[in-house]
């Protein structure tokens, strides 16, 4: 703070009355030899935000203290398949914008949307057809999808992870038994000369996502639903194009308007096809009711990172 003049009985020097602008102006000051110019002004636009947020909503001590007691207990929420603070920057719309901020350019290729976090890296490649269910009880899907560029033209070996929830709305890695029995209804997939690939799996339904630590407290203190419609997760990479992150969501799911993390495009609603013939396209007979879900992926030229898992010990 600035030293003011002499007062009586104080000797020489005295600190002036305090203010709170020029506290926030002395923080920014103390990452001023910062060596990292993007670092520094990350920290520079983080502390002007957060220090505006408190003088435009007079936040109270006891505010404060339960901020901090929220903070903590969603690090202490985070297991080794859990990512608690993934799911608070899922729920605060965070996650979305990250995406959006980083993929302005889409014209022509498929929206992008959050990775989420049961991502748990890459797989061996599977056989074209592969049922990848592990044996979960569902309606039967059949997948029929092609990947090529903005220009049409087939992307030939290109790799495709998939991974989705089961019927109760529980991928793999939430269950106990995960270490023990491997995944289930994930794989990855090579498309063919003509950028084609499929699988079969069960139909997915919409789930609630994790209420039962510090997230789930804060949805239900705002009274929002935990909901997110039914979806497959697509991760989509090949050589010199940008790398696709993305989902297909079920047409005519109750909440595709209301998505619990704000993931929904509309051009990425697939219309699923229902069936009851007793042969699937595979020629594998069918015991009941199937669906097909088909989805054409176009890419970007270009390069970039696959990204990593949000938790990556889940996939050791």
């Amino acid at each position: 703070m600035q030293v003011a003049a002499a007062k009586a009985g104080l000797g020489d020097t005295a600190v002036a009355g305090f203010d709170d602008a020029e506290l926030t102006a002395e923080v920014i000051r103390s990452f001023a030899q910062t060596p990292d110019p993007r670092l520094k002004s990350i920290l520079t636009q983080l502390v002007l935000s957060l220090h505006d947020f408190v003088r435009k909503t007079d936040l109270t001590f006891a505010e404060w203290e339960t901020a901090i007691d929220f903070l903590t207990r969603t690090g202490q929420a985070c297991t080794p398949v859990r990512q608690e603070f993934i799911l608070l920057s899922d729920v605060l719309g965070v996650s979305m914008l990250v995406d959006a901020v980083n993929h302005r350019e889409r014209e022509g290729a498929t929206q992008t949307t959050v990775l989420g976090p049961f991502y748990v890296g890459e797989h061996k490649p599977t056989p074209h057809g592969t049922d990848i269910s592990g044996g979960n009880h569902g309606e039967p899907m059949f997948v029929e999808s092609r990947v090529t560029g903005v220009d049409g033209k087939p992307i030939a070996g290109a790799k495709i992870d998939v991974w989705h929830a089961d019927r109760d709305g529980f991928y793999d890695s939430q269950k106990p038994t995960y270490a023990v029995e491997g995944p289930s209804m994930r794989a990855r997939f090579i498309s063919d000369s003509d950028g084609r690939f499929s699988f079969r799996t069960i139909l997915p339904s919409s789930y609630p996502v994790p209420t039962d630590g510090p997230i789930g407290e804060l949805i239900r203190a705002a009274g929002r639903h935990a909901m997110r419609p039914a979806h497959i997760h697509f991760l989509v990479d090949a050589p010199g194009h940008q790398p696709l992150v993305t989902h297909v969501f079920i047409d005519g799911d109750p909440y595709l308007d209301s998505d619990a993390v704000f993931g929904v495009k509309p051009e990425l609603i697939a219309c699923i096809a229902h069936h009851d013939e007793p042969v699937m396209p595979d020629g594998k007979p069918a015991s009941g009711p199937w669906h097909v879900m088909t989805y054409h992926f176009q890419m970007n030229p270009g390069s970039g990172a696959v990204p990593k898992p949000l938790m990556p010990e889940a996939a050791e």
